[in-house]
């Protein structure tokens, strides 16, 4: 029997390799409205908490509100039109996911990306792969760390408390965790560098794909 039968993914950093399509789209709505562009590093090391924080981050301090709002506006349907240029799977993931519907876990995602993207990349990398459900930022349900949806993601999924497990590459997703109560998988390979893991508090690190079934097929 398994320890956890069901498995909640974060997706940009722990699935997906997203970094370079969210650094152009995010450079392309600075550049529409005449602001500095922003490096990769400093795209990555606000990515986490949302489209809103990522572009209130990206913006120059003394930005107004009416000027985040404009970016904004030009932000999302860039990223809706690019969100597929250069974004795959991280190496391995696909034959982890394999490995682990094989063993008969019940899989979903929880993301603050937009639900629209989440939906589209879901249908496009993760449900043939096996991930059942994917659930994005939409109105009326908080982000992560929120664990409101990480809840409505493990009803669907039918699991019982103490019975999955949450994977995923930052602080906001260690906290997304212990709010809902469930042990965190944290993965090396993302948005976060091992160190900045452990000063978040991560128990479990892993630095393969390959590294899932081994720890959750017991």
């Amino acid at each position: 029997m398994l320890k956890y039968p069901v498995i909640i993914f974060d997706l940009d950093g722990t699935l997906l390799d997203t970094l370079h399509d969210l650094h152009a789209a995010v450079n392309h709505a600075l550049a529409a409205h005449n602001l500095p562009l922003r490096t990769l590093q400093e795209v990555r090391a606000a990515l986490g908490n949302g489209v809103g924080a990522l572009l209130q981050q990206s913006v120059p301090p003394e930005a107004d509100a009416a000027t985040l709002e404009a970016v904004t506006a030009t932000f999302r349907p860039y990223y809706l039109a690019h969100s597929l240029d250069a974004t795959r799977p991280y190496e391995g993931i696909a034959e982890a996911l394999a490995a682990l519907k094989r063993a008969g876990h019940r899989m979903g995602i929880v993301s603050n990306k937009p639900d629209d993207a989440v939906q589209e990349l879901h249908r496009r990398f993760f449900a043939p792969a096996g991930v059942d459900i994917a659930v994005g930022e939409r109105r009326g349900v908080p982000r992560k760390p929120d664990p409101a949806a990480v809840f409505s993601a493990m009803a669907r999924l039918g699991a019982e408390p103490g019975q999955a497990v949450y994977v995923g590459d930052s602080e906001v997703d260690l906290e997304t965790a212990r709010r809902a109560g469930l042990p965190c998988i944290a993965c090396a390979w993302g948005f976060r560098d091992e160190p900045q893991l452990v000063e978040a508090g991560a128990g479990t690190i892993i630095h393969r794909p390959a590294e899932l079934p081994e720890l959750l097929n017991l």
